[in-house]
């Protein structure tokens, strides 16, 4: 089986063309590949065919359990297809920006969760976020409420969920707990739910830096879209 590996900002995918996998249980396999120590290792599996307009693709997170979206996971498949827009390029390093859709259902909430209670904003960008506002926690904590929220009765299929911290009115600090992985060092759709929530509860601007673990994404947040 022939596969393709790429990552953003350490948030990595492996992509296989569904031709290779006919028949084969797909869940099972993003466990086995996805393991980082006794497969190939990544956060997902992406398992794509060619369209006459790009590609249309599966994701499965590393867990098996299937996902609706990834925005680098779409990004790495934009590049292997060669479909996205590219704004920059050097030796070891190439820059694309991509149109994610906007948020769907955005709105605040109070949650108790972990034996806390929190108010976060929520949105749908293709796929289930839950943002936490505010001073990024310490590791125990996040990890207590990072689980916690993924697995909370309010979202029946599970969210992902990153805690937000502005720093300035153009940068934004985040933590990331990605449904069905865990912590993650970086998320395009988590990254442009993190501009989102800042900018409509937390003063940010709507183009903003967003950094994570991984590193910096810039994401705009225009009437039209949002774009990494």
């Amino acid at each position: 089986m022939r596969f393709a590996k790429a990552h953003a900002y350490g948030n990595d995918f492996l992509y296989v063309q569904k031709a290779a996998v006919q028949g084969v249980a797909l869940d099972a396999l993003a466990r086995e590949i996805c393991h980082r120590h006794t497969g190939i290792g990544a956060n997902g599996l992406i398992v794509y065919e060619r369209t006459p307009g790009g590609a249309s693709m599966r994701l499965f997170n590393a867990d098996g359990s299937r996902a609706e979206v990834s925005g680098n996971g779409v990004r790495g498949l934009g590049a292997l297809s060669k479909r996205l827009m590219r704004t920059g390029q050097s030796s070891t390093r190439q820059t694309f920006r991509a149109a994610m859709g906007r948020p769907a259902e955005l709105r605040q909430v109070p949650i108790v969760a972990a034996g806390e209670s929190l108010q976060v904003a929520l949105m749908n960008m293709g796929n289930p976020q839950c943002v936490v506002l505010g001073t990024l926690p310490p590791d125990a904590r996040f990890h207590r409420l990072g689980a916690a929220l993924e697995h909370h009765q309010m979202f029946r299929e599970g969210t992902n969920v990153e805690f937000a911290e502005v720093v300035t009115p153009g940068s934004v600090r985040i933590l990331i707990w990605e449904r069905g992985v865990g912590p993650t060092s970086s998320s395009g759709t988590g990254s442009c739910a993190a501009l989102v929530a800042a900018a409509a509860f937390g003063g940010a601007a709507r183009d903003a830096e967003v950094i994570s673990p991984g590193g910096a994404q810039r994401v705009e947040w225009r009437d039209d879209n949002v774009y990494l």
